[in-house]
């Protein structure tokens, strides 16, 4: 049986990150901190989380004419990600992500975007075919808002499921969210979309009842150590977190929300598909970086075991 496509269509990025044993404050240089560099970026972590899951996956995304950029294709050719459609920009650099991780596994993240914010509905337009034959679509905000609106009404319109995971947070229209199947917002970002603080889950489904209520047929939202909430169509289920010793929580988000597609694509539940997100995403923690972070089926399989 052939494998259900998901296309991805986001941002790609280089990590450099420093471990050190707490964040610093403004103004503050702390010292002792271990460098590494890793490939990521919310889109390209998405992607590649599908990919290790089993997923058949292609990545639109934009890259810099530079080392960094050619470095992400050449990894993702590796992954078995299809590679069509990353475009090269001529004119800006490859987007780097700086990240300091503390002892706890905390992260504070600063972006700049570079080609990523260049990614528009005319690159999209070029790979509308590749679209238009895929299964599922997932995306994320670290790509123009334009773009992301022409890609969820050109998938919508072909009855193509469009997975969305709102981060970073920020307000959304009510036209692209009816436009979205499945949206998966932490916390901080469901409260952005509904007005809800949410902390727990009695909250949790306040926030889902007016999130779905603009048009989204099933909302997901992740409560960190308290699991995850689903809201689907006037059912709601609560899935446990796995409780693991986090040491960085870096995409953690995004292989959840790539294993969710997985899930989907080979015929799962909605409940069953976050139950397995949430064991990914549980290994992801209890490692370092982004991609370097993200477990395959194998080491899902065996998760637990011990």
């Amino acid at each position: 049986m052939q494998r259900k496509k998901l296309v991805v269509v986001g941002s790609c990025n280089t990590d450099m990150v420093i471990k050190a044993d707490r964040l610093p404050i403004p103004g503050e240089t702390v010292l002792g901190g271990v460098f590494f560099m890793n490939p990521g970026g919310k889109g390209a972590n998405q992607a590649v989380a599908a990919a290790r899951m089993g997923g058949n996956v292609t990545l639109i995304s934009k890259t810099g004419n530079d080392v960094f950029g050619r470095q992400s294709v050449t990894l993702y050719d590796a992954e078995n990600i299809k590679t069509d459609y990353i475009f090269s920009d001529p004119n800006n650099p490859s987007g780097v992500a700086l990240i300091t991780v503390d002892s706890f596994g905390e992260n504070c993240i600063v972006v700049a975007s570079g080609a990523n914010a260049s990614l528009c509905p005319s690159d999209i337009e070029k790979a509308t075919a590749e679209i238009e034959s895929s299964d599922l679509v997932l995306m994320q905000l670290e790509i123009p808002i334009d773009t992301v609106e022409y890609v969820a009404e050109l998938a919508n319109n072909k009855g193509i499921k469009v997975i969305l995971n709102p981060a970073p947070a920020r307000a959304l229209s009510d036209k692209l969210l009816r436009n979205i199947y499945i949206i998966i917002p932490n916390k901080s970002e469901a409260e952005i979309l509904s007005g809800i603080k949410v902390s727990d889950r009695e909250t949790a489904k306040q926030a889902a009842d007016i999130i779905s209520a603009k048009g989204v047929d099933i909302v997901i939202i992740t409560l960190g150590s308290q699991g995850a909430l689903i809201k689907e169509h006037n059912d709601y289920h609560f899935v446990e977190a796995v409780k693991v010793d986090a040491v960085d929580t870096t995409a953690a988000g995004d292989v959840f929300c790539g294993t969710v597609c997985v899930g989907l694509a080979e015929g799962k539940s909605i409940r069953e598909s976050v139950e397995l997100a949430a064991r990914a995403s549980a290994i992801t923690v209890t490692r370092m970086g982004a991609q370097s972070s993200i477990p395959t089926r194998v080491e899902l399989t065996t998760f637990g075991q011990n």
